[in-house]
């Protein structure tokens, strides 16, 4: 996983019950303490250190802060869903470019790529989308898709 992409082609990583055990408890808090997980998955504070720098070398995970866009005074969230003509691997890699973007998906259906922006305001949202997204090359249509409400966002869904 290379700046939080993935590829059907990549081989998954075999993942034993202890690293799926530090990895949920990482997704409850990640801020939670080596010493911490070591002992509720009985292992050592250095044996988790060990495995969760393993794990994030191999991409199989990222410890971030997630912050709220609202209090921070971004009040437009939106999906984009973008109709392409040519490499649309291309067209995803500049739209990944674009700072107001955090998510960019190559897609199968209706349109063939999704983005999602943060924006301050609906002014930003429209330059953003008439000057930047809009006036890149193989980029034949665009369709917006406003937040109104984020209803739910979770990060927890486990190891399965």
């Amino acid at each position: 996983m290379t700046n939080g992409s993935r590829s059907n082609s990549q081989r998954p990583v075999q993942l034993d019950d202890v690293s799926k055990a530090i990895i949920e408890q990482l997704q409850a808090d990640g801020r939670r303490s080596y010493a911490d997980i070591g002992k509720a998955v009985g292992l050592s504070e250095a044996a988790v250190r060990q495995r969760v720098q393993r794990l994030t070398e191999a991409g199989v995970m990222q410890i971030v802060a997630v912050t709220d866009p609202m209090q921070l005074g971004f009040t437009r969230q939106a999906m984009i869903g973008i109709r392409a003509t040519g490499d649309t691997r291309v067209l995803a890699e500049a739209l990944a470019e674009i700072p107001e973007i955090d998510y960019v998906v190559l897609t199968a259906g209706s349109f063939d790529l999704m983005a999602e922006v943060v924006c301050e305001d609906d002014d930003q949202l429209i330059t953003l989308l008439n000057s930047r997204i809009r006036s890149l090359d193989g980029v034949i249509g665009t369709e917006t898709f406003v937040y109104l409400k984020l209803q739910k966002q979770f990060y927890n869904w486990g190891t399965r």
